[in-house]
């Protein structure tokens, strides 16, 4: 994202996982952690699609540490596309690697990485009896509602979404968010990936959800 982002990698479910750590500006002491999940990685999804590096950049503005990552299969990272079910567990995995108990702890996912975060979350919430931490804030923007199963999510949960995308019409995400009495930010006139609107974008999750 920029060049003093940090690239590693760490022991995924099924090998290596690449990852990318962007800190806040200034050395400043990050004052949370937030896992971005990126889209569909058999539609060009990765972690450098300009949504995720949006939201990311809108993170260290704030002060958090940004985690983003690439699910197995994509570019470095090991693996093979396992419709959803793995690349969650590769979200689990690198939450377990970067969490820590005494900062808040944020979780996103754009389009199919929506679909990642909200599996993640839902693992997160039924295993925090164990003694992991639940998901503090969580964010959705233009998440697959229409082509995956996208679990209920927490009510302080924030979710963006493009009045004009193409991709996962706003209707399905509406039909989502409707049993669940959960509010949707709709950017008017906007497609799925936000072209020329990625300001606006990063303006509302500055506002909203960090």
């Amino acid at each position: 994202m920029n060049s003093n982002t940090q690239y590693l990698f760490l022991a995924g479910p099924v090998g290596q996982l690449q990852v990318a750590i962007d800190e806040p500006a200034q050395g400043l002491t990050p004052v949370g952690v937030a896992v971005i999940c990126h889209p569909h990685p058999l539609h060009g999804g990765t972690m450098q699609n300009k949504v995720v590096q949006t939201l990311a950049r809108a993170c260290t503005q704030k002060g958090w540490r940004s985690i983003r990552f690439n699910y197995r299969g994509v570019d470095q990272s090991e693996g093979t596309w396992d419709q959803g079910y793995g690349e969650t567990d590769d979200a689990l995995a690198v939450m377990d690697a970067f969490q820590q108990s005494d900062l808040p702890f944020a979780l996103a996912g754009f389009s199919f990485g929506g679909h990642v975060a909200a599996r993640a979350t839902e693992a997160r919430s039924q295993s925090a009896a164990h003694g992991n931490k639940c998901i503090d804030r969580l964010l959705l923007v233009g998440p697959a509602t229409v082509n995956f199963a996208v679990p209920s999510v927490p009510e302080h949960t924030v979710v963006i979404h493009g009045e004009a995308d193409e991709v996962v019409p706003l209707s399905g995400t509406m039909n989502w968010a409707r049993p669940q009495n959960l509010p949707v930010i709709v950017v008017p006139g906007v497609g799925h990936f936000f072209h020329g609107q990625l300001p606006l974008l990063k303006s509302l999750a500055m506002r909203w959800w960090i």
